[in-house]
């Protein structure tokens, strides 16, 4: 039975955590304090520095040869049963789908797996689940955070970028043409193929008659370019900071509009077409971990709007080239302050692309498409996701972390006392910085449910009752009971996890969805979570 006793532990917890968030929050609401040029700054310091220490400093004062496998198998298993079962949801209506739409079935699995496998365990996870159930469940909740930034996070980075490569050949090597390439190569300057940079995809035949594809910036895309103005779009740099700057959706209403003369169909523009959600400029946040490429400045006097554009290139001397054209250039300001009288652009929103029926009918009816073989489309994608991995702050935080409790454990070695001061101080901010940046970004958002109120109620159902709900039948089936039952429950009934909408954001799936997850979800997650504690006192 749980005491008020109990319940004000819980509080005295968790209220701090909020308190941040709110204050962070009404800064930039209501009180004008920052600018979003500050927002980024505060940010970028969580993203780069305070959140991967504060990882680095749990993750090594844990004990890995005290691993408590009975838990980490009903997490894996968990999220194993999750994925089956989507993935035979996704091939089953892929049956009786046309070629053109089963690629689709690719984006909600992936959406699907984020919102109900992927908490927010580091931030959120450990301070509840201690004052609940005590100090043990800290360990607990660390060995889920290093499975989640080694095996998961990389998983969900491997599929979007498989989507991201298979919707480049689709588009450039439709039909059979994609079988025959025997191999990609990819500049050295390419950390991804999620659309964020200008890319073009050559092709050519070697002397062995096997078709070789290179994937390389484009600089054919700058502003005022053929491309740019023949489309008639206002392009888009989307700019980064390490994972940390601020998502702003509010500019005015300036995106020019397509000349009647030249209207675009789906033909045109593939990538528009095929996208469910806009490619937004973009916010990563504590549990994000600045799982982005190269840090770039952040420029808050612009806006991008407009989603990367596949286009098929004019033939070349010595063959013919194929090449996918990103956006860049700039378009609108933004207003420093976080006012109205502005033009909300939310996730829903997109370019209105002309769909003509005879585009429909041709589409449908177009030959099914052919990948290029397992191991080219192995060797593509590893290539990309360990390019992004190493930019990747948090990456080396949870690694240098592991190693370092292999090493400390092992041999009992202890840190210096002049290392182990300068991290704690850093660390120690950690969590609180962590909740007021999101407090920054709840306040940058022009609606707190983005994706409407339907598919909202429908992801929370998702993140707060299936996800408890498979991860309790997880946990009973390798054997798990008492207080470790109730703490797996627990966990997995935690806010929607950071590092999931960075990666919907930048690669412009569904990015709607998951901002709701991660804002209404913080406002909902504390009195679910408490009835779930409630329920499982009893």
């Amino acid at each position: 039975m749980i005491t008020w006793e109990d319940f004000y532990t819980v509080m005295c917890a968790m209220i701090p955590l909020y308190f941040a968030m709110f204050l962070a929050y009404g800064s930039v609401k209501w009180w004008k304090i920052f600018t979003p040029e500050q927002c980024s700054g505060i940010n970028r310091f969580v993203a780069t520095f305070a959140v991967p220490v504060l990882s680095f400093h749990f993750i090594s004062h844990n004990n890995p040869y005290q691993m408590d496998s009975r838990f980490i198998l009903a997490d894996t298993l968990s999220k194993l049963l999750v994925l089956m079962a989507i993935s035979l949801w996704a091939a089953l209506s892929a049956a009786f789908a046309s070629p053109r739409r089963r690629g689709r079935r690719l984006d909600w699995v992936i959406t699907l797996f984020s919102v109900g496998t992927l908490p927010n365990t580091l931030v959120m996870g450990i301070p509840l689940l201690r004052a609940m159930y005590g100090d043990f469940t800290q360990s607990l909740m660390v060995q889920l955070v290093v499975l989640q930034c080694i095996i998961w996070y990389t998983l969900l980075l491997f599929l979007f970028e498989y989507r991201a490569a298979t919707l480049l050949i689709e588009d450039q090597f439709p039909g059979t043409a994609a079988a025959a390439i025997a191999k990609f190569e990819i500049d050295g300057d390419i950390i991804s193929l999620d659309g964020r940079d200008p890319i073009q995809a050559e092709s050519e035949i070697d002397a062995d008659g096997r078709l070789r594809v290179r994937i390389r910036r484009s600089t054919s895309s700058a502003p005022g370019s053929g491309m740019s103005s023949s489309l008639g779009i206002t392009p888009r740099r989307l700019s980064n900071v390490s994972g940390a700057e601020i998502f702003s959706v509010n500019t005015p209403a300036r995106q020019p509009q397509p000349a009647p003369a030249e209207q675009l169909t789906v033909r045109d523009i593939t990538f528009g077409y095929r996208s469910a959600s806009p490619h937004p400029s973009g916010y990563a946040s504590s549990d994000a971990y600045s799982l982005q490429p190269t840090p770039r400045a952040s420029n808050f006097n612009e806006l991008e709007i407009c989603t990367p554009v596949w286009v098929r290139s004019p033939a070349v001397a010595g063959g013919v080239k194929l090449a996918w054209e990103g956006c860049g250039g700039r378009c609108g300001q933004v207003d420093k302050d976080v006012g109205a009288g502005e033009k909300d652009l939310s996730f829903r929103s997109t370019s209105k692309f002309v769909v003509r029926k005879e585009d429909e009918i041709e589409m449908e009816g177009e030959a099914e498409q052919e990948m290029p073989a397992a191991l080219v489309m192995l060797r593509l994608i590893l290539t990309v996701v360990g390019r992004k991995l190493s930019r990747n702050p948090n990456t080396y935080s949870s690694i240098l972390g592991l190693l370092w409790s292999l090493i400390s454990f092992k041999w009992d070695i202890s840190m210096p006392s002049l290392l182990k001061e300068s991290i704690k101080i850093i660390s120690d901010a950690g969590l609180g910085m962590a909740m007021f940046s999101l407090g920054l970004f709840m306040a940058l958002q022009p609606r707190i449910i983005a994706c409407g109120p339907k598919m909202a109620a429908i992801s929370m159902a998702i993140r707060f009752l299936s996800g408890p709900t498979v991860m309790s039948a997880a946990s009973m089936a390798v054997g798990l009971r008492g207080v470790r039952l109730h703490t797996a429950i627990v966990q997995a009934a935690l806010p929607q996890g950071i590092v999931p909408f960075v990666f919907a954001r930048e690669y412009g799936l569904h990015p709607d969805i998951l901002s709701t997850g991660v804002i209404f979800g913080m406002l909902v997650s504390l009195p679910v979570t408490l009835l779930y504690y409630i329920l499982l006192g009893l």
